[in-house]
């Protein structure tokens, strides 16, 4: 169903809510985070491992925050592992972060309590899983994993391990989500029926001639589990949608990408957190030449035992003026990541709580505070996989081409083993997600 509505005006960009949320609400977003810097000696250390685009930001938040140091970086790329290890010793005016190209000599420390992993998707689950096995928290880039059955292993891996696992979807931790969260679950649109979550258009083209990897990158550690490809240019450039984001074999494209972060969203306003759905059908198209292929514009709708929808498209649904939109039958709230908008206007004078800044940190410095105070995070394990496991749902869809029906219990499409290969990928030699 489409709605039309006005255009965003431009609100406070302040970001986060500050306290518990009211008491109407079904959930809780962490207190946050103005509390005077521990002593160094209760600092937690910090390693990032994956530091181009994504993991230099992570490496900047851990050496610049008060409540951890960053002790070590990693990456297959030495020439970034040698910036983010520049950047923080000018932070913390010291030398003392140690650079490594190996993930697993990185783990072996015994001082790193936790590490961030900001690698390609297909390298997400076994990293994590690795970390977990090592006695580390993880604050883990989006999507949570690559496939279904690598999101459900990190599931039972951080309950077996009793660790905490963050995932990067920072819209939980951003006021105008938060907002539209609490209105849709508060009752305040009456009963909530649909929620559209958008994504930009993917890509096309990647310039598909094989070429010579730039030597400061190790291209075959890079590929890691997935299978042997040619390298071509800017193949291993993920950050600003290039490269690796858009190739299959690494990632999910923008249905994974920006669906971990809108998709996330719409799921929390449903409160579909702890609910499989039942059916999802989409249609879409792909790239027609390059290297990139992955889906370039899709529609996909996911529907819930209880008659509730989740539509996730590229724009066009809902004039493509918001990041999440929720409909209820007595109104609707939409959000992006500086504003908010809702209908009836009333509701914009009515919040959870009060709101802080700045943004992004707090998402980084509530890992560290669940680390401390052994609970869950902002953005736990068990709502990544299922906001995730919608996602890669869609891009199954989209590649069947006909309505598919979930076992949410089994995690297994009903009576459909063609599309039930598609939960898992195999991993190249040596990898497994054992190891």
């Amino acid at each position: 169903m489409k709605s039309t509505y006005p255009s965003f005006d431009t609100h406070s960009r302040r970001s986060f809510l500050r306290g518990t949320l009211a008491a109407s609400l079904p959930f809780a977003v962490p207190s946050l985070l103005r509390a005077a810097a521990p002593p160094p000696s209760k600092r937690l250390n910090l390693a990032v491992i994956g530091t181009g685009g994504q993991g230099s930001g992570h490496a900047g938040v851990w050496a610049g925050v008060p409540e951890s140091r960053l002790v070590a970086v990693c990456d297959v790329n030495r020439q970034h592992a040698e910036q983010a290890k520049a950047a923080a010793d000018s932070a913390q005016g010291d030398k003392a972060c140690s650079v490594y190209h190996d993930f697993r000599e990185l783990l072996a420390r015994a001082d790193i309590d936790a590490v961030s992993i900001a690698v390609p998707d297909h390298w997400h689950a076994l990293i994590a899983l690795a970390a977990l096995r090592a006695g580390k928290h993880v604050y883990l880039e989006k999507p949570v994993a690559y496939t279904v059955e690598q999101g459900r292993a990190l599931v039972n891996a951080v309950r077996r391990y009793g660790a905490v696992l963050q995932n990067g979807t920072q819209q939980r931790s951003m006021s105008p989500f938060q907002r539209a969260a609490w209105l849709a679950r508060s009752g305040r649109l009456g009963n909530v029926h649909t929620a559209i979550a958008i994504s930009p258009d993917g890509p096309q083209g990647g310039d598909p001639n094989p070429a010579t990897p730039p030597p400061e990158i190790d291209y075959e550690f890079w590929l890691g589990p997935a299978q042997s490809k040619p390298y071509t240019p800017g193949r291993c450039s993920g950050h600003g949608g290039v490269g690796w984001y858009h190739i299959r074999d690494y990632s999910g494209g923008w249905v994974t990408a920006w669906g971990s972060h809108h998709v996330d969203s719409a799921q929390w306003a449903l409160g579909k957190d702890h609910e499989a759905p039942i059916s999802v059908e989409a249609k879409g198209e792909f790239p027609k030449e390059g290297v990139f292929d992955t889906c370039c514009k899709w529609r996909s709708e996911i529907r819930y035992a209880d008659g509730k929808k989740l539509i996730f498209a590229t724009p066009g649904e809902a004039d493509g003026k918001m990041n999440v939109l929720i409909q209820g039958d007595q109104g609707w709230v939409c959000a992006d990541r500086g504003s908010i908008d809702a209908y009836p206007k009333s509701l914009l004078a009515e919040h959870p709580g009060p709101l802080a800044d700045p943004w992004p940190t707090d998402h980084f410095r509530d890992f560290l505070h669940a680390i401390r105070e052994g609970r869950d995070p902002a953005a736990p394990i068990e709502a990544a996989h299922q906001s995730t496991t919608l996602c890669h749902l869609t891009n199954i869809a989209l590649v069947m081409q006909r309505p598919l029906r979930w076992n949410g219990a089994r995690e297994r499409f009903i009576d459909d083993a063609v599309a039930d290969r598609m939960l898992t990928s195999p991993m190249r030699a040596p990898w497994t997600l054992n190891a």
